[in-house]
């Protein structure tokens, strides 16, 4: 039953979660939040809903570059390199982005007869990103039920998993990698060397996949 709304980024996790679930997603959402991979990322998640045959929005968070402080945000601060649990990384923390970005799935979710919210979050942002956590799935679970008359539900199934895990998923589901954005510079080619290139190689080898993404180092 499709009864669900997606919010996919166009990244590893997103569209192997796309794929998985996609029996069960209704619609899928993009978020145009400036962000300076934006623009690589909703062009695969264009890609896959077209493939699938999923209906998919793009919505525009302008805003957001606008008023809030990241250095994934155009303008911003140089990205960083690094893993994801060195401090520098802290920086490319945008204030409560899945907080908003759930909140509008949730009105897109009643608006349009569905009763689910999907994120794919995954364990290893637990260490940079509050608004991945499960304790911030279970509360927000919480609270988008209590504030919508259909009680609407945040299903997160990747949240005590890792990125490798996520990665043997798409082993199964026949997912072409490459056809997935990860680098947060968002430039001709992934750069290899900000916390998702380096996340990104360290889960494909993990799960056996020959990487045939296009780094500069």
């Amino acid at each position: 039953m499709k009864d669900s709304v997606l919010i996919l980024s166009g990244g590893m996790d997103s569209v192997t979660m796309l794929y998985e679930y996609r029996d069960a997603i209704a619609l899928a959402v993009s978020f145009n939040y400036g962000g300076n991979h934006n623009k690589k990322e909703i062009h695969f998640a264009k890609l896959h809903c077209e493939r699938l045959k999923i209906k998919h929005i793009v919505i525009d968070l302008a805003f957001m570059k606008t008023y809030f402080k990241s250095s994934l945000l155009e303008g911003g601060d140089k990205i960083p390199e690094g893993n994801y649990d060195d401090e520098n990384m802290l920086s490319t923390v945008v204030p409560f982005r899945n907080g908003i970005m759930l909140s509008i799935a949730a009105g897109l979710a009643e608006s349009n007869g569905l009763k689910k919210i999907m994120m794919a979050n995954h364990f290893g942002d637990h260490a940079i990103y509050p608004d991945c956590r499960k304790s911030f799935v279970n509360a927000f679970n919480q609270a988008v039920s209590e504030g919508t008359y259909e009680h609407i539900e945040l299903v997160a199934p990747y949240t005590n998993i890792t990125k490798s895990d996520i990665a043997r998923k798409g082993v199964v589901l026949g997912i072409d990698y490459t056809e997935t954005w990860s680098c947060y510079k968002g430039g001709k080619i992934h750069c290899g060397c900000c916390g998702t290139c380096r996340e990104r190689k360290e889960a494909l080898k993990a799960a056996g996949i020959i990487d045939k993404t296009l780094y500069e180092q």
